[in-house]
């Protein structure tokens, strides 16, 4: 599993929390201390903390299970976009659609409205309607793709939901916790901890922090993929290995 170096964490500038007016006080078992008006987050725990999410999230993806990475601040954008595409799991950088777990039905067939223009185009169906029709499913089709491009190819719920700025994100945590699904957040000094169920303390406002901590989780998620890949493909060995035994016991009657 992927472990965090704490000097790894500190050059990254993991450890700077907020204004120390702002901290919510259920942080206090994280924060090291107070620097020039501002909290300072204890990267020993940080680094505690993400080993135990990384363990967590690296069981659920070698049970070949999907994590909804959410994050629509712009310092996290790209970063959560880049390392969610690489690790093929859906990610929402755009606006939450509200509903997006608690009414997942709904936003299901709003992918599949989605899919269904794809294939009006492939099949010459887009050809034969109007000039204003066809612009106006063109301007559908890129507002669905802006907002659930993303997560086109989740078709169930997610196993867990991976979330940078808990405070920002609300709507996206109480959605999860409402469903029982567990959610892992990077959380700061203004945030209350206790609303995730793995907390990951650390600086949710800088890129280079989110980066880093994402690199760590996402190794982890590969680890627990290619856990997968080797479990499936050895009881498709033990599964060929069987039916050549009984071939055999049944040529020798």
């Amino acid at each position: 599993m992927a472990k965090a170096q704490v000097k790894d964490l500190l050059e990254a500038g993991v450890h700077f929390g907020h204004m120390t007016r702002k901290w919510n006080p259920n942080m206090a078992p994280y924060i090291f201390m107070e620097k020039n008006g501002i909290h300072i987050i204890d990267l020993h725990k940080t680094a505690v903390k993400l080993d135990e999410a990384c363990s967590a999230l690296e069981k659920i993806t070698s049970a070949g299970k999907k994590v909804l990475f959410v994050a629509t601040k712009k310092q996290a954008k790209e970063v959560v976009a880049k390392h969610a595409s690489e690790l093929n799991m859906p990610y929402i950088t755009e606006r939450w659609p509200g509903g997006m777990l608690t009414n997942f039905v709904t936003i299901r067939k709003a992918v599949k409205k989605m899919n269904a223009i794809d294939k009006m185009k492939k099949d010459g169906t887009f050809e034969t309607l109007s000039k204003k029709e066809r612009l106006q499913v063109d301007r559908q089709r890129a507002n669905l793709e802006k907002n659930l491009g993303s997560i086109a190819d989740m078709v169930r719920l997610p196993s867990a939901v991976f979330v940078v700025d808990i405070m920002r994100e609300h709507i996206a945590v109480t959605e999860a916790k409402k469903l029982g699904i567990p959610v892992f957040g990077i959380v700061d000094t203004n945030s209350d901890p206790r609303k995730v169920d793995f907390v990951i303390p650390g600086n949710d406002d800088a890129s280079k922090s989110i980066d880093m901590l994402l690199s760590v989780v996402s190794e982890s998620i590969k680890e627990g993929q290619s856990q997968r890949k080797a479990d499936k493909e050895k009881s498709k060995e033990e599964g060929e290995k069987v039916a050549a035994d009984t071939d055999k016991d049944f040529d020798a009657e």
